[in-house]
């Protein structure tokens, strides 16, 4: 039996160089997980974004704590310093009574949203030098999440929904892999979006390759089986198509967004393109 398989049964171990007992540690995640903002970062990789875009955790704790600090040291060694004072050794029977369903990494954390008043100024401030996406009335958090790590790579200015689906919900920060830190997430009503040129997709629209979507533009993504709204469509400053084979009905939302963002670094002059300098000939 491990050590750790052994404080799973009695739930007293010490963490070794973090918090205390296994039920100090406990206590202070259903503390933090009590808070209305919280959301769970669900792995590793959740967790290093997370903390590489300034999010506020609370808790974090790890099934193996030397395995992990093994991992960062391999894939994140910015931060094994800071995760080697931060994690708290947690056994994977404790944490599966927290979380339900241990991520393959062991680790899990609690943080605190991004402030929705410092995601509203970055989405509506101006001049804007990267497109916002907007998502109508999405219906899978996967692929909400899916986009929102598109749009964090991308390095554009943030995600938007409409409609009914939260997109901090924790399937969507899960798909998203911790980077809704790196952008701004927000749900807004569709008169309340920011300012800037509508791009709505459309099979309808003219073709995407000969145009040139503006920094400031809110490309405008519908539901792969009902698309945008009449009200968005009404208010577009161009309808855009994605080439695509006859008889093909439609691609995946996040595929979708991936081809439209990346017609937008490669034919900008943002300074925000990913890996763009200002000297470039691009």
């Amino acid at each position: 039996m491990t050590e750790d398989a052994g404080t799973a049964a009695g739930g007293t171990a010490p963490d070794e160089g973090g918090e205390g007992p296994a039920e100090a540690v406990v206590g202070h995640w259903r503390a933090a997980d009590g808070s209305d903002d919280v959301v769970l970062l669900d792995g590793f990789h959740a967790l290093k974004h997370a903390l590489r875009f300034g999010a506020d955790v609370r808790v974090a704790v790890s099934a193996d704590k030397d395995a992990t600090l093994r991992l960062a040291a391999d894939l994140a060694p910015d931060l094994t310093a800071d995760l080697a004072a931060r994690l708290s050794r947690l056994p994977a029977g404790v944490l599966r009574g927290l979380v339900g369903r241990v991520h393959p990494t062991g680790v899990a954390a609690l943080a605190g949203r991004r402030e929705r008043a410092a995601n509203l100024a970055a989405l509506s401030g101006t001049p804007r030098l990267a497109p916002v996406v907007v998502l109508d009335s999405p219906r899978n958090l996967g692929n909400v999440g899916a986009v929102i790590r598109l749009a964090a790579g991308f390095g554009v200015t943030g995600v938007v929904t409409t409609g009914d689906l939260d997109p901090w919900h924790p399937n969507a920060v899960r798909s998203g892999a911790g980077l809704h830190y790196a952008t701004a997430v927000e749900r807004l009503t569709p008169d309340s979006l920011p300012p800037g040129p509508l791009y709505v997709l459309d099979p309808e629209g003219a073709d995407i390759r000969r145009t040139e979507l503006p920094d400031d533009a809110l490309v405008v993504f519908g539901s792969e089986r009902h698309g945008v709204s009449d009200e968005l469509r009404g208010r577009a400053a161009a309808l855009v198509a994605l080439p695509m084979r006859a008889q093909v009905s439609s691609y995946n939302l996040a595929t979708s967004v991936g081809m439209a963002l990346y017609h937008w670094a490669a034919t900008s002059r943002s300074p925000l393109v990913p890996g763009l300098s200002a000297a470039d000939p691009h």
